[in-house]
């Protein structure tokens, strides 16, 4: 078994401490593989003196020169032939449009054994804190109904959420009319009702924004429902455009406890990419702790060294689940801070990622510069 299979097979999936060395040699491995079969990824790390020669501690992963999720949007690298790409998706924001004409989306290609890895992940983490169950759900996504236009990551992690327990029926917040996706919160507060009937627990998956909205849209319309007891909120994908919008996390709580009868205990919160398709669920105080499958850096919006735990930077994040595209490390244009797992207070050791805001992107010094250059010149 390979050092990847075991580190994604781990039983803890948060006991970063004693996966060091598994996660070095994954990464080393990863790295080795995107530096023989990526031509374009071979450049940019030679453009930054560095090669998979040079990784020989855990401590060299923070050397990997990361690319940064702007580059990515721009240039579609792959280390594996189409064929071999079981799945490929974009980004996207909450409009469901991956700005295919201006080219303004990340493009991830999905190797088979990055798909199974991913899968171990899921089990582990979704196992661990309930969510894995034998029972049917209604389903409510706040998200994107499928359609064949559409291939963007967080629609299909939505679908990919609904396979967690049996599906009875599947309602969507945005469903597309003519050419472009529209909310329809009337059906959604409609399906709420008429699960309120049913013997079967509900499901919220997707954006918090449209969760908050039709919350919201109840509450003014004087609705409440009591749902069955074992119902759930799983929240993802961030509020994008609707960030003046987004109220202190116990607004929301507190408003779905109020009209749909769910406490705050059966409500998880997750943080993700499609650069990064790391699963990261937040504990019992809402604190998103590091998992095994995963390092984060913070580094200096200047410099990009890396901080000390507690300094606000620029979100560098790590994984080496993925074969098919060169993302083993990558940048966001988010700022974040890095908290010891130890000031949490929920039991879990591991640091804790904290999302302080988007960074401008005229302050981001972009490791691949050089790469930039050479890829435009191809």
């Amino acid at each position: 078994m390979n050092a990847a299979k075991k580190l994604f097979r781990c039983r803890d999936p948060f006991d970063t401490e004693n996966t060091r060395e598994l996660f070095f040699e994954a990464m080393r491995d990863n790295l080795t593989f995107q530096y023989e079969n990526c031509p374009e990824y071979r450049q940019i790390l030679q453009s930054r003196g560095f090669s998979p020669e040079d990784m020989r501690c855990y401590e060299d992963t923070q050397k990997i020169p990361p690319l940064p999720t702007l580059f990515l949007k721009k240039h579609h690298l792959r280390s594996m032939s189409e064929e071999k790409c079981l799945i490929t998706a974009t980004s996207s924001g909450t409009s469901g449009n991956s700005s295919a004409k201006s080219g303004n989306f990340s493009e991830i290609s999905f190797d088979t054994k990055g798909l199974l890895l991913g899968l171990d992940m899921v089990m582990t983490v979704f196992g661990r804190m309930g969510v894995l169950s034998p029972v049917p759900v209604n389903y409510i996504i706040m998200g994107y109904r499928p359609h064949k236009s559409n291939r963007t990551a967080v629609s299909k992690t939505a679908f990919g959420f609904t396979l967690c327990a049996p599906a009875i029926r599947r309602t969507y917040a945005l469903k597309m009319d003519g050419g472009k996706y529209l909310p329809d919160l009337d059906g959604v507060i409609t399906a709420i009702e008429k699960y309120s009937r049913s013997p079967f627990p509900a499901r919220f998956i997707g954006f918090p924004s449209y969760m908050y909205f039709a919350l919201k849209l109840m509450e003014e319309r004087g609705i409440r429902v009591r749902l069955p007891e074992t119902s759930m909120i799983m929240l993802g994908g961030g509020w994008k455009q609707f960030y003046k919008e987004q109220p202190e996390k116990h607004v929301l709580y507190e408003l779905a406890e109020k009209v749909l009868g769910i406490p705050e205990e059966r409500i998880i919160e997750s943080f993700g990419a499609a650069e990064h398709p790391i699963l990261y669920c937040d504990c019992k105080n809402h604190h998103f702790h590091v998992p095994v499958y995963s390092r984060v850096i913070i580094r200096d919006t200047c410099t990009l060294k890396p901080l000390k735990t507690g300094e606000i930077g620029i979100v560098n994040l790590l994984t080496p689940m993925v074969r098919a595209t060169p993302i083993l490390s990558v940048m966001t244009d988010d700022l974040g801070v890095l908290h010891e797992g130890e000031e949490c207070g929920c039991g879990i050791r591991s640091p804790y990622l904290e999302i302080i805001g988007r960074v401008g992107i005229k302050d981001i010094k972009t490791c691949a510069a050089g790469a930039e250059e050479f890829l435009n010149s191809k």
